[in-house]
């Protein structure tokens, strides 16, 4: 793992993606303390959120529905 300050980050900048490209980490550090780190994207594919339209279809639903609900409140508290 390469350590860089700030200032040679910004002048190698694309040297460092390189780098990450090759599957190499980069710190960058400014006054001597670790700040950020260029690292290797991951290529697994984010996993997709799961299918809830059967779950939602098994909910039944017990007398108004919450903004019929809300709105007859609301109206009460008017006058």
């Amino acid at each position: 793992m390469n350590t860089v300050n700030m200032k040679q980050a910004r002048e190698r900048l694309s040297e460092l993606v390189r780098a990450a490209e090759r599957g190499e980490s980069v710190v960058i550090t400014r006054r001597g303390k670790k700040v950020a780190r260029i690292v290797p994207a991951e290529e697994k594919p984010l996993r997709g959120l799961p299918d809830l339209s059967e779950f939602r279809a098994s909910i039944k639903v017990k007398g108004k529905s919450l903004t019929e609900e809300l709105l007859s409140l609301r109206r009460e508290e008017r006058y």
